[in-house]
């Protein structure tokens, strides 16, 4: 694996041991990117089911200011936490151990909010409209902020959720890329 573009374009980053981590490929990651406009002009990542931390590390080579990443395996968090020291981005992340309901509580309480959230939980335990709502009902998102949900393609999502309104869906093979936005 790999970062696609930006300060950090081509670098190497590695992937958790074990199987319980499903990696987005390179290609999905670089069509997600493009799809979000390329590049950033700051603002902050939250990347809730962490893996390698790719999706993370791609949103700061690309200019998001700072990015949360959250799993609960330990061989993910031990890959993150090496991907994150070999880019130097200790002072740009902060990697979080816990479920994604209360790493969600967790980043309310810090009054955090974010202009890009990554959802890419293990297919079979995925719970996006709970996670989608959490988001609203916390108020953890900037006004124009997007969620980018990576599920199987047989995943069906509703249109609205809240403030945010479901814009745009791809296929990649088996996985399907669903896009919301939230409507200030």
């Amino acid at each position: 694996m790999r970062i696609i573009a930006g300060e950090f374009s081509s670098r190497r980053i590695i992937a958790p041991k074990g199987e319980h981590t499903r990696p987005t490929l390179d290609k999905v990651r670089e069509a997600v990117f493009s799809s979000l406009g390329g590049m950033f002009y700051g603002g902050d990542f939250l990347d809730l089911y962490g893996g390698s931390g790719a999706n993370a590390l791609e949103a700061l080579s690309r200019g998001m200011d700072k990015a949360i990443i959250v799993d609960i395996d330990a061989h993910a968090i031990e890959a993150i936490k090496e991907n994150i020291k070999n880019l130097q981005l200790e002072n740009r992340t902060q990697v979080l151990k816990m479920k994604d309901t209360i790493a969600l509580k967790h980043c309310a309480d810090e009054n955090m909010q974010f202009m890009v959230v990554y959802l890419d939980p293990p297919y079979a335990k995925q719970k996006n409209e709970k996670i989608l709502q959490l988001l609203e009902e916390y108020h953890l998102l900037v006004d124009g902020a997007i969620v980018v949900i990576e599920s199987s393609k047989d995943d069906i999502f509703k249109d609205e959720i809240g403030t945010l309104h479901k814009v745009k869906e791809n296929i990649y093979g088996t996985a399907k890329i669903t896009y919301y936005k939230k409507e200030g």
